[in-house]
């Protein structure tokens, strides 16, 4: 196999993986304050170790003048991390992540804004069309489902926005890249949700089970340190189009996971805006003026 098809592997693996978080976070009974700590902590260790492996250091003329953006992209994917969480608690894992995939949407609204990008007719027809299967999922979460439905859709959005963020962070970050970029990112998340763990209610570690500490561990590890360096490892190989298409790997088996293996119910309207949200966003990635 050449390295594109490698890539390729790569690419669908961490996808496919990311796609399972939510059914380990079910078992994991911390705060979503703590659980992110933990994740960003567990996962900066591993990556550190890998750096150290494969002779890749960071050297600090090198980050010196990006080092706010480095430290606020971190900021905001620990905050990114908590409301995900939160959106797994009082919503369906399919819900939480299609939510959560409005992300893009965001980010091809207030480019034009923010770095004067134009927006085509193609661009602005899809994020109408994107916004459109929000208010679908919003509307059947309202009315069907669960009294805390809407509540984990609302989280699932507010962790969307912050992840935006992180990519229009990332966006301005050009002289520290690929891995190297996140080990830092996660190291500022760990920084800044020390102190917020502690002032709301502190370490709760020790209550877990010995299910619920392998779960953290496999979210830690897998999940972030080992699926981030397969992920890094596979862009280098792989064009935009083709990394954008493989990334829906990862919503498709969230809503697999919550259908097939938890019996997570999924209304037709909720179905039917999810589509519209991740085959719209698809679309507007793929490229091509319009």
């Amino acid at each position: 196999m050449n390295h594109h098809g490698k890539a390729r592997l790569l690419m669908t693996a961490s996808m496919a993986i990311f796609g399972t978080l939510g059914l380990f976070t079910r078992n994991i009974t911390v705060s979503s304050g703590e659980l992110a700590l933990y994740r960003a902590i567990l996962a900066a260790v591993l990556i550190a170790l890998y750096l150290l492996a494969a002779r890749q250091p960071i050297r600090l003329a090198q980050i010196r003048g990006e080092l706010p953006l480095l430290l606020l992209s971190g900021v905001a994917m620990g905050i990114n991390w908590i409301l995900l969480f939160q959106a797994y608690r009082y919503t369906t894992i399919s819900m939480a992540t299609l939510s959560y995939y409005f992300a893009p949407v965001i980010v091809t609204a207030v480019s034009p804004v923010l770095f004067r990008e134009r927006m085509t007719k193609k661009q602005l027809l899809c994020f109408l069309l994107s916004t459109a299967g929000l208010v679908l999922i919003i509307g059947a979460g309202e009315t069907g489902g669960s009294g805390t439905d809407l509540t984990g859709i609302l989280f699932g959005l507010g962790a969307a926005v912050f992840y935006a963020a992180v990519i229009l962070l990332n966006k301005r970050i050009r002289q520290v890249a690929g891995i190297h970029r996140t080990f830092l990112q996660l190291v500022a998340a760990a920084v800044i949700l020390l102190p917020y763990v502690a002032l709301t209610g502190g370490s709760s570690l020790g209550s877990l089970s010995a299910l619920g500490f392998g779960c953290l561990l496999v979210v830690g590890l897998i999940h972030t340190g080992i699926t981030y360096c397969m992920y890094f490892t596979a862009l280098r190989d792989l064009s935009g189009q083709e990394a954008a298409i493989l990334s829906y790997i990862d919503p498709l088996v969230a809503a697999l996971v919550s259908v097939a293996l938890l019996g997570e119910a999924m209304t037709l309207w909720q179905a039917v805006g999810g589509a519209m949200i991740l085959g719209f966003t698809l679309v507007n990635e793929l490229g091509g003026e319009g």
